[in-house]
């Protein structure tokens, strides 16, 4: 059965209302892979926009806090912590983007941790695409996942 459509057919939010509110953690990824021009300039504070990675820092939490509205089946959730991390990797001129998000609900917040590595890898994108408009977001997915009734997931 599919749980999000109605009876009629339609499209429609699941109702969780009879679940127990639990601890809920989940980690994303994604990954940018810039050229070494774009990755200089980031390191070294050049790009003419500002501060890349305190910009996409701040992009990836409004993500989180806003997936309800980018998502139409995501329920709000009472989302209680939301951090991001950037892994830079000048082997492959790359960053991976880290996002943890935790809430204290009924409903888990993968997708919150996957807009947030989302929007923060749009937002690098965005800030440095007039140096570079061949970068390329990848591998964006879920590392881990504990709460719920699903209980425990590691990628």
């Amino acid at each position: 059965m599919l749980t999000h459509i109605n009876e009629k057919g339609y499209a429609k939010m699941v109702d969780i209302s009879e679940k127990s509110d639990t601890v809920r953690i989940a980690v994303a990824v994604a990954t940018i892979h810039l050229s070494k021009e774009v990755m200089d300039k980031i390191k070294n504070g050049q790009i003419k926009k500002g501060d890349v990675l305190s910009v996409a820092q701040v992009a990836g939490i409004m993500g989180a806090k806003n997936t309800s509205t980018n998502i139409p089946m995501c329920h709000q959730i009472n989302l209680v912590g939301a951090d991001l991390e950037f892994e830079i990797n000048d082997n492959d001129s790359s960053i991976n983007i880290y996002a943890t998000c935790k809430s204290l609900g009924k409903t888990g917040v993968e997708m919150e941790a996957l807009n947030a590595c989302s929007i923060a890898a749009l937002t690098i994108y965005d800030m440095c695409k007039a140096i570079d408009k061949r970068m390329v977001i990848s591998n964006i997915r879920v590392l881990e996942k504990s709460g719920g009734k699903s209980g425990n997931f590691k990628f």
